[in-house]
């Protein structure tokens, strides 16, 4: 069977490593590959895909372009509004999102203790996933830190959707501090200036999204428990390799070649 990771751009995707170390670990005959496909051609490559097809990863900027497409979608990928994940099934399209529990769990990997109150710097679509899945644990509170509030009302909308009704605030990136038991970071490592870090020192967790460059200055300075970009790439990987194959995702396998492949690009 084959499966593939799509996006624009996407040379530098780890799924195609996580995914093989998977197959590779089962004994499994099936290929996992990159496609360069850019924003509105999603629909175009679906259809020309024959019945050897049985997995599609979805990144930027594809996510919210498969909704359209599915024939059936997740609850969770609705409330996100974006699906990173289409399951192809005997001619029905199936998508999911599984961003949002692939955060939970990274998050649950790492730290055990309540979460109540978070801060989610950014307002794009990996802070949608990452604010549902802190809803998901039980936040009751989530603070939003950007630069511009109406670039965040998509996310802010998605999240007061959330069948916990989360309080939901809005505030400054360049002069607001980060309050909670927990701060995410979606922002790029170049936007975390020196300010911004010292208005983020008084959480207990830090959630630093991004694999690379690492560390950022966000995950440099975290004091307490720090969940990484690698944390949530392998799993929510984990949870597409099952949804696309059927068998329980070997996670342990699939960490070790995300690292090594890290290790090799002089990432690590």
């Amino acid at each position: 069977m084959k499966c593939a990771v799509l996006g624009d751009p996407i040379a530098h995707s780890l799924s195609p490593v996580l995914h093989r170390a998977g197959y590779a670990a089962l004994d499994m005959d099936w290929t996992y590959r990159t496609k360069r496909v850019p924003a509105g051609g999603l629909a175009a490559f679906v259809t020309d895909r024959g019945p050897e097809w049985r997995g599609l990863s979805l990144t930027m900027p594809l996510k919210r372009e498969a909704m359209p497409l599915a024939d059936t979608v997740t609850d969770r990928a609705r409330l996100a509004g974006a699906a990173n994940t289409l399951v192809l099934d005997d001619g029905t399209i199936h998508a999911d999102n599984t961003d949002i529990p692939g955060a939970a769990a990274a998050i649950r990997e790492r730290y055990d203790g309540r979460i109540l109150a978070a801060t989610v710097l950014g307002g794009g679509a990996t802070a949608t996933s990452t604010a549902l899945a802190l809803c998901d644990l039980g936040a009751t509170e989530i603070r939003f830190l950007v630069r511009s509030p109406d670039r965040a009302a998509e996310t802010v909308a998605a999240v007061q959707r959330h069948p916990s009704a989360p309080t939901v605030i809005v505030g400054s990136l360049t002069d607001d501090f980060a309050e909670g038991d927990i701060l995410v970071s979606t922002i790029p490592g170049e936007a975390q200036t020196p300010d911004l870090v010292s208005r983020c020192d008084d959480v207990e967790v830090t959630f630093e999204v991004l694999y690379h460059p690492w560390p950022t200055p966000l995950a440099r300075a975290a004091r307490g428990v720090l969940v990484s970009g690698l944390d949530l790439l392998v799993h929510q990987a984990a949870i597409q390799f099952s949804l696309f194959t059927g068998h329980e995702a070997p996670l342990a396998e699939m960490r070790v070649a995300g690292e090594a492949e890290l290790g090799a690009r002089n990432l690590l």
